[in-house]
């Protein structure tokens, strides 16, 4: 059966062309296996608690939904405001949906992680997360890293510029190349790796390395946001974790069987020359 599903596997895979045209795909890094099938594994229950905002360590200018996944700024000026998830975790892998529409971000839109004594309200209009050393945070506008108060870069560092990006001085004889930012869609993944100390992120489908490494370790790490905007809507949602364990042989398995098929492909399951029972878990992981 392993050699008849090797010759299905290899007679399709090159029937499943990429159709994404998102500027982060030529940007992605390869996963580690764990994070791989993490990435690949169906998303727990979502009124899971590690889903909720906490009510507590909010910014009075954020307003909780009745489910606690999503927060609402209120219309205030010259004010900065924070609010960190309800839980935290303190070893292990761990992914958390974030949903933030362009359309309400603003200025000063950041997301990222703090520890439990991360401030989550200040005056004027400021990067929040990652304004000093309790917080990592990823500004979505501009695509800057802030930590400590300072930016540490462009995330993700290593991209091609816009064409429209690029400008020549005449007066030098040097060519000044800048970068553009690259628009963040609404949806974005968080990737906590407590064991290693590193935080990145995923958009569009693409994981785009490390952002942030050598965080503590042994202390208990928060999915934390901060925005300036009046109106603006955050969505949290935790999916998935992994223990520093390396992955089961049969998960591995099946996420090389689901990547040889393609998305596009997967309606063919039933066509694979396996039971039953093994097509219905190749299909549960979705």
């Amino acid at each position: 059966m392993g050699v008849s599903l090797s010759v299905w596997l290899y007679s399709r895979a090159d029937k499943s062309p990429s159709s994404s045209s998102s500027a982060f795909l030529p940007l992605a890094v390869p996963t580690s296996s764990r994070l791989a099938v993490t990435l690949n594994s169906s998303p727990v229950f979502p009124g899971d608690s590690r889903s909720h905002w906490s009510s507590v360590y909010c910014s009075p200018h954020f307003l909780l939904s009745a489910c606690k996944q999503e927060v609402t700024r209120s219309p205030v000026e010259m004010s900065s405001d924070g609010v960190r998830a309800e839980m935290g975790v303190k070893s292990g892998l761990h992914v958390w949906e974030v949903l933030w529409s362009p359309n309400h971000r603003g200025s000063h839109a950041v997301m990222g992680i703090s520890r439990q004594s991360c401030p989550l309200q200040a005056s004027g209009y400021n990067v929040l997360i990652g304004i000093e050393t309790q917080s990592w945070g990823w500004e979505l506008k501009t695509n800057q890293l802030w930590h400590d108060g300072q930016s540490l870069g462009l995330y993700p560092g290593k991209r091609r510029c816009h064409s429209e990006a690029v400008t020549q001085s005449f007066t030098s004889s040097h060519t000044k190349v800048a970068q553009t930012p690259l628009p963040v869609p609404e949806r974005i993944l968080l990737v906590l790796d407590a064991d290693a100390g590193t935080l990145g992120f995923v958009v569009d489908g693409s994981f785009l390395g490390v952002a942030f490494k050598d965080l503590p370790c042994g202390v208990e790490l928060f999915p934390a946001v901060s925005s300036v905007r009046g109106g603006a809507s955050i969505r949290l949602r935790y999916l998935n974790g992994a223990t520093r364990d390396p992955p089961a042989l049969m998960a591995l398995c099946g996420l090389s069987i689901r990547q040889c098929l393609g998305q596009q492909t997967l309606n063919q399951m039933d066509k694979l020359p396996l039971a039953p029972r093994l097509q219905h878990y190749l299909l549960s992981r979705q």
